[in-house]
């Protein structure tokens, strides 16, 4: 079949770009054909259609935005801006679907998070409107996020985020998630969990990545305890600094991987203040990784996080709440020992297939503090860990899991 994947965005290494590619390597593994529609695309052109307008930084989108969420009222011209511009996507898919011949469309996150609300409401009317078969890939949706509590669209969210159409099938990436969409929506579900291509080897150092540890200030001797997040309050990572300064090792510096701004620069200054209080030396070196190796305009490195996991002692994941937790399965991709807060979709779906970390309930305990101390001081300890959890992950989150999840999802 031919499939058409649509989303606000396909490019970077945001979750949504990454799983959606990962969907499409096995799905094309498969057999089938793959396109893109969006609004931003690093995709091959010959295979996409972008329109700028399906982007959710598009001016027209952040109008709306701006007096839609946040606020229980509506202006009629900001329904009649809605209509046009999802009238507008619509004809845009309709020449998607006609230019590639698409046989079934595959909505990513576009019909589960209102980022881009008139997006949502094209797909929902086009999907009515031609009765195509669809699969939407679910990965987080507005009533798990606070920013869209308070809103002025209730009737557009229920219509399209996500619709109930019988020719729509729904895939989630975790159990909480299909019971929430059950009882919110009453629609059925596929457990579809987000995966890793563990039939590559994980890339270790080689001559680019290995001044790493010089380049952000961490020497040989240092212990590099490795925060791979976003620097976002859901993260947690003032448990990190609180462990850290726990272990009352000079020899640990605690690194984040990400820059801050996606949700402003408040919750970075306040970690930055929080670990000179505790005497902890922590690095965001956000600015040093990137989507790929390049130099910067100073001439500095660009390193990838996949060089920077490789030179990992510890990983710390203290999240309050992840939709799956890509982070969690990539640390036992590369066998690092990792220390995690057990946010409800660890406990429910991860930690039950035996993975073994040391956890954490909201805050750091002196156990906690004791079960890291040890795991860094013993190798053998940390060689049982790791690769019981890369078996584990291997046999719960590979491709070839994915393949028999999808064969039975696009079964029309």
């Amino acid at each position: 079949m031919k499939l058409g994947f649509v989303s606000t965005r396909f490019a970077g290494t945001d979750g949504v770009s990454l799983e959606a590619l990962k969907w499409a390597e096995v799905l094309e593994k498969m057999g089938h054909e793959v396109f893109w529609f969006s609004g931003l695309s690093d995709r091959p052109a010959e295979a996409s259609l972008c329109v700028p307008e399906a982007f959710f930084g598009h001016p027209e989108n952040q109008w709306l935005a701006r007096r839609i969420w946040g606020s229980t009222q509506r202006d009629p011209v900001v329904t009649e801006r809605i209509q046009a511009l999802a009238g507008y996507l619509k004809e845009m898919l309709r020449r998607f679907v006609d230019r590639f011949q698409i046989d079934v469309l595959v909505p990513e996150n576009a019909l589960t998070i209102p980022v881009h609300l008139p997006l949502g409401v094209a797909i929902t009317e086009f999907l009515a409107e031609t009765n195509m078969k669809a699969v939407a890939h679910h990965h987080d949706f507005y009533w798990e996020r606070d920013r869209f509590a308070v809103n002025a669209v209730p009737d557009f969210l229920d219509m399209s985020f996500p619709p109930r159409l019988p020719n729509l099938r729904h895939g989630v990436i975790n159990r909480q998630a299909g019971e929430q969409l059950a009882r919110r929506k009453g629609v059925s579900s596929w457990l579809v969990p987000n995966v890793f291509d563990f039939a590559k080897e994980p890339p270790g150092v080689d001559d680019y990545s290995a001044d790493i540890r010089s380049e952000l200030g961490v020497s040989e001797e240092d212990l590099l305890i490795l925060q791979p997040t976003r620097i976002v309050p859901r993260k947690g990572i003032e448990m990190a600094i609180q462990l850290v300064a726990r272990l009352e090792d000079p020899r640990c510096k605690l690194v984040i991987s990400h820059q801050a701004g996606d949700e402003g620069f408040e919750y970075a200054h306040m970690l930055e203040r929080m670990a000179q209080d505790e005497g902890v030396p922590l690095l965001m070196v956000g600015d040093r990784i990137g989507e790929q190796r390049q130099r910067d305009k100073q001439g500095r490195k660009i390193y990838t996080l996949w060089d920077l996991y490789p030179h990992a002692d510890l990983v710390t994941y203290p999240s309050i709440y992840e939709g799956f937790g890509n982070a969690l399965i990539e640390t036992f991709y590369f066998r690092k020992p990792m220390v995690v807060n057990r946010y409800s979709i660890f406990v429910q779906d991860i930690e039950p297939k035996g993975f073994e970390t040391v956890s954490m309930n909201g805050y750091v305990t002196q156990s906690v503090v004791e079960k890291t101390r040890k795991l860094l001081r013993d190798q053998d300890l940390r060689d049982e860990m790791v690769n019981t959890n890369y078996d584990l992950a291997q046999k719960h989150y590979s491709y070839p899991v994915l393949q028999q999840s999808l064969a039975a999802l696009f079964d029309f």
